[in-house]
């Protein structure tokens, strides 16, 4: 199949599951095009199936803001009239699902029929979403696509809940692929961080509010005084600058390392020994998987789609959101000796096996064959 996918280019989650979606559809010699406002950070690999279209926004002194709706909507129907695409497939409700729909009823006045699916990813729908400006406009975006998938069942109820949805939401998680994300053999770099035998914590995440970035501070902080131990800090945000703050007036800055934003971050997970996740909002928790991946437990709040992935007792522990001191003892106790805690990286592992991208990608794929196969019924008719 020839499929289209639009995604956000950035760091997030959303992008990061739609260009390892592509990539993988591309292995299997669907070919895809990513159209975008730039290339997708993860589109890092030469493929004869992967192509990807720039979003061009004019700029005229009349227009106060780039109306960059319209031309993501242009840029879909060029390509796919162009690249005779089978379908689209759109991440995130906004602006995409929106954009999709204007191409579509362009595209329907050249006889072709688009089939539109829509991947919820969370903040388009926990956050921005219920916004009174943009919610009519969300609501009718799922409603018209022709298949609404979201990444968790948190994700789907909140959806039913917030807005007046007439289709059938499918569930399809977010995946992993093992071959990439495994643990590593890099005992130098664990030593030149833990030279005297460290626990090593780390939080990976773009440090937005809901992430509860000082909660990762803080819960170290009381950690390090049980068990000795280091902190990783990957991503960037604008929380970042409130955590190096709360660094000093702890007196633990020795012990914190900040690393930004990462590509290969499995590297870095696979010298790890938790995952540190206290977030306020998290639909389905991509960062918490690959750590998991990668033989690392998590411990986390117990926001939106998390407890769907990480099972308290097994693969991590689970504490209520806002809960510093539940996750400071839930900590502890994974990292109280080496046999508790390489129980539970086995656990995580192993909990990582149930999203396994082969399994996952098959689910979007039969996706893909139903819409493309109605159309195909509507054009016979």
């Amino acid at each position: 199949m020839k499929i289209g996918i639009v995604c956000y280019p950035t760091y997030g989650g959303s992008g990061v599951v739609a260009t390892e979606l592509g990539k993988f559809l591309a292995e299997k010699n669907h070919q895809i095009h990513f159209i975008s406002s730039s290339q997708p950070e993860r589109i890092n690999t030469l493929s004869e199936n992967i192509f990807y279209h720039e979003v061009h926004t004019a700029s005229y002194p009349v227009f106060q803001e780039n109306p960059y709706v319209l031309a993501l909507a242009s840029e879909m129907v060029d390509v796919v009239l162009h690249e005779k695409l089978d379908v689209l497939h759109v991440h995130y409700a906004i602006p995409h699902a929106a954009a999709a729909f204007l191409a579509k009823q362009i595209l329907k006045t050249k006889g072709i029929n688009i089939p539109v699916v829509t991947t919820l990813h969370g903040t388009d729908i926990t956050l921005v979403g219920k916004e009174r400006s943009y919610g009519p406009v969300v609501e009718f975006s799922i409603n018209e696509s022709d298949v609404v998938t979201a990444v968790s069942q948190s994700l789907i109820d909140e959806t039913y809940q917030n807005f007046n949805i007439s289709k059938d939401i499918k569930l399809i998680p977010n995946f992993i692929d093992l071959e990439n994300f495994q643990r590593q053999p890099k005992d130098h770099f664990k030593k030149a961080i833990c030279p005297n035998g460290e626990r090593l914590l780390i939080h990976i995440s773009n440090f937005r509010p809901v992430k509860n970035t000082e909660h990762v501070i803080h819960i170290f902080h009381q950690v390090n005084k049980v068990i000795p131990s280091k902190l990783l800090m990957i991503g960037d945000g604008p929380e970042r600058s409130k955590c190096e703050e709360l660094c000093r007036k702890l007196g633990i800055c020795n012990d914190i390392r900040y690393l930004g934003k990462m590509g290969a971050v499995e590297e870095v997970l696979s010298v790890s020994d938790l995952f540190l996740l206290p977030s306020e909002k998290e639909s389905f928790g991509l960062a918490a998987l690959e750590a998991m991946a990668c033989q690392v437990p998590v411990c986390s709040s117990d926001a939106g789609g998390i407890p769907e992935l990480n099972i308290d007792g097994f693969s991590g522990r689970i504490c209520p959101v806002g809960d510093i001191d539940a996750m400071v003892k839930a900590s502890i106790e994974i990292l109280k000796d080496d046999e508790t805690l390489n129980k539970y990286k086995q656990n995580a592992h192993s909990r990582a096996k149930d999203f396994d991208i082969h399994r996952v990608v098959k689910m979007y794929e039969d996706v893909y064959l139903e819409v493309v196969g109605k159309k195909l019924e509507m054009q016979s008719i």
